[in-house]
């Protein structure tokens, strides 16, 4: 159940069930289905039952389920499923760096690590907020739409700049970037919300990429190549350096 407090010693309740489809894609779905249909009406069934499975594909693209999200303090939750596919020392973006025309405190511009994660067609593409606070900016970059997995993907395809500032200070900036095949980012939130750690913030339409700049002196808490979830999978814990390794088999 949405909102019920789950924990490591086995208090609560939990079962499993279908995911729901998240209203922006009810109405692709539903038009998938009704050109689909109208193919096997017209006895095209070649083309209508390809379709209607392509549909089934569609509904299953918005599939929006419930995460169960750490509550730690220090925790920062990705934002994203997919997989981690770069990690690097990189300086943020110019569009989160230093004070805006509101006055917002925006990130230092020396280099931090960035991790990036890779979404498919198959991933669960709602993108969530890595801790909780204020939104303090959210910036949308027109640009290309080349594979999301190079490198230069974050300077020059089409995305969008998410800053969240805690209560504390502490803030986290996060980039989403369309890829090949995504042709839209949709945000769920604007500047002066405020907003809970695993909260949905946002969608990128078919395939895609997050970008995720952890504070100074943080290092990952996952490994290039891991598969991760968004709201539950804990990238890093602030303040926390460690080199960790794993073995691909």
């Amino acid at each position: 159940m949405a909102g019920e407090l789950l924990d490591n010693k086995g208090r609560g309740d939990v079962s499993w069930s279908w995911p729901p489809i998240h209203p922006e894609g009810r109405k692709y779905g539903l038009i998938a289905v009704a050109v689909s249909l109208l193919f096997i009406f017209l006895d095209w069934e070649i083309v209508g039952w390809p379709l209607l499975a392509l549909s089934a594909g569609v509904f299953a693209f918005f599939r929006d389920p419930e995460r169960v999200v750490p509550q730690a303090d220090d925790a920062i939750v990705a934002p994203a499923d997919g997989l981690v596919s770069l990690i690097a020392q990189v300086a943020p973006p110019p569009e989160l760096i230093g004070d805006d025309a509101s006055g917002s405190r925006g990130l230092s511009p020396e280099p931090v690590t960035r991790i990036s994660i890779f979404m498919s067609v198959f991933d669960v593409h709602i993108n969530r907020a890595p801790i909780a606070g204020t939104i303090q900016r959210l910036v949308y970059i027109p640009g290309k739409f080349m594979n999301a997995d190079l490198d230069k993907a974050s300077e020059e395809n089409e995305r969008q700049h998410i800053l969240i500032e805690r209560p504390d200070g502490m803030q986290i900036g996060f980039t989403q970037i369309a890829g090949l095949v995504a042709r839209r980012i949709v945000p769920f939130v604007k500047p002066g919300d405020i907003v809970a750690v695993g909260q949905r913030v946002g969608l990128i339409r078919f395939g895609s990429r997050v970008d995720v700049y952890l504070p100074a002196g943080t290092d990952a808490q996952v490994l290039l190549g891991q598969k991760i979830i968004a709201g539950e999978t804990i990238l890093a814990r602030v303040g926390q350096q460690q080199l960790l390794e794993g073995l691909a088999q």
